[in-house]
């Protein structure tokens, strides 16, 4: 029985590094652009076959595995923690992209655009968090702001702060965001009541309550959308 073969004796065609240096990243797989940052493999199975199985163990998604721990990482035999960090740190800097195009767009003036903004910020949250966007008349973005952190409660959420931060900044269009960590869309009695005195308080002062937006980890909830605002 012959030795497995290392990536460095692979046809020069089919080495992760030579591959991307004719075809350019795109032509590579997820497991061999992850093979690329790790470096090697182990004694028993190349980097990128290595990679292949940590993403197999991720349902092959990239978004799962930004999600692992160090700790999670480092019991794939073959992933220390410098390898561990390595990947986490390249996920992290994925999403930092991701959320950096969305701050480019100049309208946050639809559900979908709302979500692709917060999306990034909000994705690997483990508790609820509440965000207010401030924007101008034409629904550019003033200021994004994290208002209220932990359990999202009508009790929790003070809404003289979204008020006097949208009167502050100048801002006369107000959208309010927050999360479920649980990835249940359905709002809640208390999400039905905050919103109505968010809107309450917005016609007092003659801000427009664009929407509020729950948002999980692929899809989200407008209540604009659903015709409640």
């Amino acid at each position: 029985m012959t030795d497995k073969l290392s990536i460095n004796q692979w046809a020069e065609e089919d080495r992760p590094r030579e591959k991307l240096m004719r075809l350019g990243a795109e032509a590579l797989s997820n497991a061999e652009l992850l093979a690329i940052l790790i470096g090697s493999g182990s004694p028993k199975e190349t980097a990128v076959e290595l990679m292949k199985r940590v993403l197999n163990g991720c349902n092959n998604k990239l978004n799962t595995l930004g999600k692992r721990t160090i700790h999670e990482l480092c019991q794939y035999n073959g992933i220390g923690e410098a390898k561990a960090i390595t990947i986490l740190a390249a996920c992290e800097l994925g999403k930092r992209r991701q959320a950096e195009k969305a701050e480019e767009r100049k309208s946050l003036g639809s559900a979908s655009a709302i979500y692709e903004y917060m999306h990034p910020k909000m994705q690997d949250l483990d508790t609820e968090e509440a965000w207010i966007l401030l924007m101008n008349q034409n629904y550019k973005l003033i200021k994004a702001e994290r208002i209220s952190h932990g359990g999202i409660t009508e009790t929790a959420v003070d809404v003289r702060i979204i008020i006097r931060e949208a009167l502050l900044h100048n801002a006369t269009v107000v959208a309010f965001c927050h999360n479920h960590p649980s990835n249940n869309l359905r709002p809640s009695n208390d999400d039905n009541r905050l919103t109505q005195r968010i809107k309450s308080a917005c016609d007092t002062m003659r801000l427009y309550f664009l929407d509020h937006l729950i948002v999980t980890d692929g899809a989200y909830y407008s209540y604009r959308e659903q015709g409640k605002l």
